[in-house]
């Protein structure tokens, strides 16, 4: 099957996508009488950090796995649907089946937000490399 011969190159973000399933799903402890104080705020900057990762180690194992740089918007057209699935998708689980956790649109947009910095990140290093390769 031709899925699963490009799967051995997303194995990184495989496993990172387990992570943040797993990260997105748990009950978070109770920190109020501990004195550990996260800021307001520091669960949308943890979705933009998992989903910018997630979005570099996609392009990364595309990148293995045809051995070169080359630009197809089609890749990132994909990429970016997936990680928007997988982002709706955790937050409707969190909305929907787990009464201790509860869904954000405000971290769905985090998420994308960390996807388009990842992009963004991708086309930045492949115009420098092209750029080299031409001179």
């Amino acid at each position: 099957m031709n899925i699963f011969k490009g799967l051995k190159y997303q194995i990184w973000s495989v496993l990172w996508t387990i992570i943040i399933i797993i990260f997105c799903t748990i009950r978070m402890p109770d920190t109020s009488g501990s004195g550990i104080t996260f800021f307001e705020g520091f669960d949308k900057l943890a979705h933009l950090g998992f989903f910018y990762v997630l979005t570099i180690l996609l392009f990364f194992g595309k990148i293995r796995q045809q051995q070169s740089y080359s630009f197809r918007m089609i890749t990132i057209l994909k990429i970016v649907f997936l990680t928007g699935l997988l982002g709706a998708g955790i937050e409707l689980i969190q909305a929907n089946v787990f009464t201790y956790r509860s869904g954000d649109l405000w971290d769905l947009t985090c998420d994308m937000l960390g996807v388009f910095m990842g992009v963004f990140s991708y086309i930045l290093l492949h115009r420098s490399n092209y750029n080299e390769k031409r001179s």
